[in-house]
């Protein structure tokens, strides 16, 4: 590897060089994410003769597998045996540079589309204005001028203008041409080391995640690894399981947490290439363990009701360190954990280290001893009722969803599964979710909003009962239609943990008797699954039997 060699360029060269398909940027770099208003006032510092940092490329005649063209358009591919310029740093300014001198027009993610060609020169700006615009809206016409234009418009063109722009025309046009840009060459080094300088670049700055920079850094030729696709793949695999939004944060700490017992950013960047590409497919494999865990065991269907995503991470180090289904102590002490996980707001704050900390008690586990907690659960009907206002982002009221959801849900028409999708939950008004006695209805009786809004008077219904058929009916309206299209009405609404319509109160609209009664049926279900320690509320908990937990 030889020394770095610093050196500049004209804009003219460095916009033939990328023509040319000699600068290239490599998959681990992240998306283009600069919008036209931070392109412009980069531009403007162009103008203006301020410095703009230094590009640092990697100049080598390597070919990597994954690489992007600046801007996303298609370039030329270099010859073999020729030097490419890989991006380690200034992407973003680049592309913008390229995106505005050229009038490329871009397109991302989700459709949105960038048109650099509406890049303007405010010929009425005052230097100490923004001279680089891309609003005219209240713009006289012949007051300003595409950069574009301004670049390759030609001399004819540029004399069309009122005269007393056309010195600023030259001005700004050759202040542009000239600007000399700061550039770095690592060459000829190894991918290994080019990576290394990316990171170190990357690492204490905000501009990169840490999923970005372990791209960066796990990013291996030899074995065809690249993170990126490979989180891409992970996610693939998940989508018919409907686990589809975990996180690639998430998914960093699992494999960090397989190899080290902790899940710190430090630890995380921490991690040895070689160690973390050999771990990834069990670690995958565990990650897909612990899914099919909460969606077969726990019943929860869905990602979104997850109280927690971080609770992925403690049931993927159980499987990977324990590939067989947990049975027995096993089975009853992550249950055990998972509930108080959820119910006590154990990852609302300090994530990472709690992790840690969590990762000790699974290690308890697989050794079928039950740890002890320095946190503490109540699941009284007292606290149900004060702790149940309907939040989603709340993983108190997630957990108590997720009781709904393992009863499997049955349409009150027909006795059907009801489908419990990602996309609706992850809407602020999900249609999956029904106020059993509906907010309308009880606001006209003068029910306090807290009541209404709680988590006993919600139930994971389908969208077409929740907006075409119940509406604002009271239930003993809307219900009795039920009563008559399901013969099976009673199992049906058992699986809402509405018991019985008659004692529950449905058919005499008695909110107050439903109320008390869904909490009780919700109480017993939590009791269920926790196991009692000192200094918990449970309201004569009883420890859950073998029986009780395999159900």
């Amino acid at each position: 590897m030889k020394l770095p060699e610093p050196q500049s360029s004209t804009f003219s060269g460095l916009i033939s060089d990328i023509e040319k398909g000699q600068i290239k940027i490599p998959q681990f770099q992240r998306e283009f994410v600069w919008d036209m208003q931070k392109s412009a006032n980069l531009m403007d510092s162009i103008i203006k003769g301020y410095p703009i940092g230094t590009f640092i490329f990697w100049k080598t005649k390597e070919r990597l597998r994954s690489v992007r063209d600046v801007g996303n358009i298609s370039l030329p591919e270099p010859n073999n045996g020729d030097f490419v310029n890989f991006v380690l740093d200034g992407q973003q300014r680049l592309t913008s540079l390229f995106a505005s001198l050229k009038g490329i027009v871009i397109t991302r993610e989700r459709g949105r589309i960038d048109d650099y060609s509406n890049m303007f020169i405010d010929l009425n700006a005052k230097e100490d204005e923004q001279i680089a615009i891309t609003d005219i809206e209240n713009k006289t016409k012949g007051s300003y001028i595409k950069i574009t234009e301004l670049l390759y418009g030609g001399l004819t063109f540029l004399a069309s203008f009122p005269p007393e722009y056309l010195t600023k025309l030259e001005e700004y046009k050759k202040r542009i041409e000239s600007y000399l840009f700061s550039i770095i060459y690592l060459k000829e080094a190894p991918l290994d080391i080019a990576t290394e300088v990316f990171t170190r670049i990357n690492v204490g700055g905000k501009d990169l995640t840490l999923f970005e920079i372990m791209v960066a850094k796990t990013f291996d030729y030899e074995s065809n690894f690249d993170l990126s696709e490979k989180y891409n793949e992970l996610i693939d695999r998940l989508r018919p399981l409907n686990y589809e939004t975990i996180s690639d944060a998430t998914v960093l700490q699992c494999i960090s947490t397989f190899l080290t017992k902790e899940c710190t950013r430090k630890e995380i960047l921490k991690l040895n290439k070689a160690d973390f590409i050999n771990c990834w497919n069990n670690g995958v494999s565990a990650i897909e363990s612990a899914v099919e865990y909460f969606i077969n065991y726990y019943r929860i269907p869905v990602s979104q009701l997850l109280p927690y995503n971080a609770l992925i991470v403690p049931f993927a180090y159980f499987f990977y360190k324990n590939v067989d289904k947990p049975i027995g102590l096993k089975q009853k002490y992550l249950q055990d954990y998972f509930w108080r996980c959820s119910l006590s707001g154990r990852f609302s704050s300090s994530v990472e280290t709690k992790l840690s900390q969590d990762i000790k008690r699974i290690d308890l586990i697989l050794q079928d001893e039950l740890p002890k907690y320095d946190w503490t659960v109540d699941i009284s009907k007292e606290s149900i009722e004060n702790n149940g206002y309907f939040s989603t982002g709340r993983s108190y009221i997630k957990a108590i969803l997720c009781i709904y959801a393992y009863h499997q849900p049955k349409s009150f028409n027909d006795g059907s599964l009801i489908n419990i999708s990602n996309y609706w939950l992850k809407q602020a008004n999900s249609k999956n979710y029904h106020h059993f006695f509906p907010k309308a209805y009880l606001e006209k009786q003068k029910v306090d909003f807290f009541l209404i809004n709680h988590i006993a008077n919600i139930t994971i219904v389908d969208d077409f009962l929740n907006k075409r058929e119940i509406g604002a009916k009271a239930p003993s309206v809307y219900m009795k239609k039920f009563i008559k299209q399901n013969d099976d009405i009673d199992e049906t609404m058992k699986t809402h943990l509405i018991l019985d319509i008659e004692t529950f109160g449905v058919l005499e609209n008695d909110y107050d008797r439903f109320f008390r009664s869904r909490i009780n049926a919700i109480c017993k279900e939590l009791k269920k699954r926790i196991i009692v320690q000192d200094g918990d509320k449970m309201n004569q908990v009883s420890n859950p039997s073998e029986e009780e937990t395999e159900n």
